[in-house]
C-alpha cells in the first residue's frame, strides 16, 4: 500500500511541476515590479571620435543622434541622416540578401557559410544591431551561428580568422593563467563558455578551431537568455590536438603538439578553473564538447564546488528528456507512463550516457524516487554501441556505461547476446523508442527502421540526435517513408517537415540543445545558486516538456518552435530558480537576496516578471563621454 502511495504522490508531484507554466491573466496585473538596469540607463564612456565608431560594444552606426554626434565628437565623420535601428536592420538585410550570393569563395564555400561570414562582420563592428538581427530572425540564423554551420566554420577556422573574440589558455600558459585572466577588459562576466577542441560535434577533435563552438553558444546565450554580451566570454583551452591533418597545416592556429594527456591534462584545466572563480567568483561555466574521455571525469571533479555544468552530458539529456516525455504524451499516454518505455539507445558517448543516466532517474522519480526504482529503472534501456549491444560479458567496459550492461541470460532469453547489432536489438525489443547519439550518419538504415515496425508501439518515436546534419542518424524523409507515417520524429540539427500528402503534415521537431542550456544558465545566474544540481536541471526539462499544448502533442509535436525561444527559456529559467529556491541553493542575485527571492518564487507570475525584466534586450544606451 505505502509503494502505491509513494507512486501516486511522486506522479501528482511531477504533474503540478509540469502545470506550473499555465498562468492566471488576472494575477499579472496583481504582481509586483521588477526593474532590471540592463541597458536602460545611460553608460558612461571613455572614447570619443573613432575609437567609438571602432568599438562594436558601444559602436551604433548612423543610429548616432545628433546630440550624441556632438558629445562624442562624431559630427562629420558619419553621413548626415540619423537612422533609427530599424532602418538600419532593413538595409543590412537587404545587403544580406545580396552578399549571400556574392560572398562565396567558390565550391567549397557554401550558402550557410557565406552567411555567417556576414553576420560576423556585423558582429565585429555594431554588437547591439548584430543582436538585434539575430533575436528577430532566431528561427533562420540560429543554424548558422550554432549548430550545423558552426561545425563548418569550426573545421575552417584557421583561415576564416580575423578579429579576437574570447580567450585563449594553452599548455604553454602553465603558471601563468592567474595573470592572464586580468587581461580580459570586463569587471564581471556572468557566462563562460568553455572548450578544449577535442570532440566537437560530431566532427571529432578540431584542436583551438574549436573556439567557433564557444563563440556561437554565447551568442545563443545573449540572444535567447538575454545574457549581457559585455559579460560573456568563449574560451578555448588548447592543450594541443590529435588530429594529424593539422598538425601538419603550416597555417594551423593552434598548438602543434599532441595532446596533453593523464594528470598533465587536469592541471592545465584546474589552473584556469581556479584563475577564473578567482577573479570572477560568480561566474558560471559551461564546458562544451570534451571528448567522453575527460567529460564526465571534469564533471564529477568540478560541479560540487563550482558554478558549472557540462552542456554534452547534462544539456543533451535534458533536451532529451524533455522529448521523451513528449513523445509518451504524443502517444496519447499519461506522462506518468514513462517508466514503461522500452528504450534502445545508439551511443554509449558523454551524450548517450548522460542521456540515458538522465531518463533512469526520471523514470525512479516517477515510481516514487527508491532505491528499488532506481535498480528497476535501467532495465527499459538496451544500449547499443560501435561493437553491438553492451552486456556484462564485455571486456573492458567504460565504467560509465557499465550499470547498463545487459544480463547476459537475460538477454539470451530476448534472443540477444554480447555484440548483437543494432538491428537484432530493435528487432527483439520491439522498442517504444529508438535513440540516436552515436555521431554516426546513416546509422539507422533501412534495414533497422524496417524492423521497427515491428514496435509494440502504435506511434514509436525514432530521436536521431547527433549533429551536424551529416551525422543524423537518418533524416525524417527516410524514417516516414519506411516506418510509417504513424511515428514521432525528433533530430538534433534542423530539417524541414515532411509532407505525408492528404495535407498531412510529418513534423520534424528538432531537440535542440539551446531549448535548454540559456535557460539553466539564465535561472542559475538570478538564483545565485551555489551549484547546477540535478534537481535544477530536472525542472528545466520538465518545463520544457510541459511547454508544448495536448493538440500540438497529438499531432506529433514535441518541442516548440525555435521562434518562441526568449519565451521558453523565461519559462525555463522561473523553473531553475524555483527549483534552486526550493533545495535551499539559492544566495540571491544582485539587490534581491534569498528571502526577497523566497518571496517572489510564491508567485508564478512574479518569478516570471523577475526572470523577464532581468534579460538584457539589443537596445541602443544613451552615451555619455566621461574623460578617463
Amino acid at each position: 500500500m505505502s509503494n502505491f502511495y509513494n507512486q501516486t504522490r511522486a506522479a501528482s508531484s511531477l504533474m503540478r511541476r509540469l502545470k506550473r507554466s499555465v498562468i492566471n491573466p488576472t494575477a499579472v496585473s496583481r504582481a509586483r515590479c521588477f526593474t532590471t538596469t540592463e541597458g536602460h540607463r545611460p553608460t558612461l564612456v571613455h572614447k570619443r571620435s573613432l575609437d567609438i565608431l571602432h568599438d562594436p560594444w558601444f559602436n551604433k552606426g548612423t543610429a548616432f543622434s545628433m546630440t550624441e554626434r556632438d558629445r562624442l565628437d562624431l559630427r562629420g565623420l558619419l553621413p548626415p541622416n540619423v537612422m533609427s535601428s530599424e532602418q538600419q536592420i532593413e538595409r543590412f538585410m537587404v545587403d544580406l540578401k545580396r552578399l549571400e550570393v556574392q560572398a562565396r569563395d567558390g565550391p567549397s564555400d557554401p550558402n550557410a557559410l557565406a552567411k555567417w561570414r556576414i553576420l560576423n562582420r556585423l558582429h565585429d563592428r555594431n554588437e547591439t544591431m548584430y543582436y538585434k538581427v539575430l533575436i528577430a530572425n532566431i528561427e533562420e540564423y540560429a543554424p548558422i551561428v550554432y549548430t550545423p554551420t558552426v561545425g563548418l566554420v569550426c573545421q575552417n577556422y584557421s583561415g576564416l580568422f580575423r578579429r579576437p573574440r574570447g580567450m585563449y589558455f594553452s599548455a604553454e600558459d602553465r603558471g601563468e593563467m592567474m595573470s592572464m585572466v586580468y587581461n580580459w577588459p570586463a569587471d564581471q562576466v556572468d557566462m563562460i563558455v568553455v572548450t578544449d577542441g577535442s570532440r566537437i560535434l560530431g566532427l571529432g577533435d578540431l584542436g583551438v578551431q574549436g573556439i567557433g563552438i564557444a563563440i556561437g553558444k554565447l551568442d545563443l546565450y545573449v540572444a535567447a537568455a538575454g545574457i549581457n554580451p559585455q559579460r560573456v566570454l568563449p574560451v578555448m583551452i588548447d592543450v594541443g590536438t590529435n588530429n594529424e591533418k593539422l598538425l601538419k597545416n603550416p597555417l594551423y592556429l593552434g598548438l602543434q603538439q599532441h595532446r596533453l594527456d593523464g594528470d598533465e591534462y587536469i592541471a592545465v584545466i584546474d589552473e584556469f578553473m581556479e584563475a577564473v572563480f578567482t577573479r570572477w567568483p560568480n561566474v558560471i561555466v559551461q564546458f562544451e564538447d570534451f571528448q567522453s574521455k575527460w567529460a564526465f571525469k571534469l564533471l564529477q571533479r568540478y560541479r560540487n564546488a563550482h558554478r558549472m555544468f557540462n552542456d554534452d552530458v547534462q544539456g543533451t539529456a535534458g533536451v532529451a528528456i524533455a522529448g521523451l516525455l513528449g513523445a509518451v504524451r504524443a502517444q496519447g499516454r499519461p506522462m506518468i507512463d514513462f517508466p514503461k518505455q522500452k528504450i534502445v539507445v545508439a551511443g554509449a558517448g558523454s551524450a548517450g550516457i548522460g542521456v540515458v543516466n538522465a531518463a533512469r532517474k526520471t523514470m525512479a522519480r516517477m515510481l516514487g524516487n527508491t532505491e528499488h526504482a532506481f535498480d528497476s529503472a535501467k532495465s527499459q534501456f538496451w544500449v547499443v554501441d560501435a561493437n553491438g549491444l553492451i552486456t556484462d560479458e564485455r571486456e573492458n567496459i567504460d565504467p560509465d556505461a557499465l550499470p547498463f550492461a545487459r544480463n547476459t541470460n537475460e538477454a539470451g532469453r530476448q534472443g540477444l547476446r554480447e555484440g548483437s547489432s543494432l538491428v537484432e536489438v530493435v528487432r527483439q525489443v520491439r522498442p517504444d523508442v529508438l535513440l540516436g547519439l552515436s555521431g554516426v550518419g546513416g546509422l539507422f538504415s533501412k534495414e533497422v527502421l524496417e524492423a521497427l515496425k515491428g514496435s509494440t508501439s502504435a506511434k514509436p518515436a525514432i530521436f536521431a540526435m547527433s549533429n551536424p546534419t551529416k551525422n543524423a542518424e537518418c533524416t525524417p524523409e527516410e524514417a516516414f517513408s519506411i516506418v510509417g507515417d504513424n511515428i514521432i520524429f525528433a533530430s538534433g540539427s534542423p530539417f524541414r517537415d515532411v509532407d505525408l500528402g492528404n495535407g498531412q503534415i510529418g513534423h520534424s521537431n528538432q531537440g535542440n540543445n539551446m531549448y535548454l542550456f540559456p535557460g539553466i544558465g539564465l535561472g542559475t545566474l538570478l538564483s545565485g545558486s551555489r551549484i547546477i544540481s540535478d534537481g535544477m536541471l530536472q525542472a528545466a526539462a520538465e518545463r520544457l516538456a510541459a511547454y508544448i499544448t495536448e493538440d500540438e502533442v497529438l499531432k506529433g509535436m514535441i518541442f516548440p518552435p525555435i521562434s518562441k525561444i526568449r519565451d521558453i527559456t523565461k519559462e525555463v529559467a522561473a523553473a531553475v530558480v524555483k527549483e534552486a529556491v526550493e533545495e535551499d541553493l539559492a544566495e540571491g542575485y544582485r539587490d534581491i537576496d534569498a528571502r526577497e527571492l523566497q518571496k517572489i518564487c510564491q508567485n508564478e507570475e512574479e518569478v516570471l516578471e523577475y526572470v523577464e525584466n532581468s534579460m538584457w534586450s539589443p537596445e541602443y544606451p544613451t552615451l555619455v563621454y566621461k574623460r578617463g
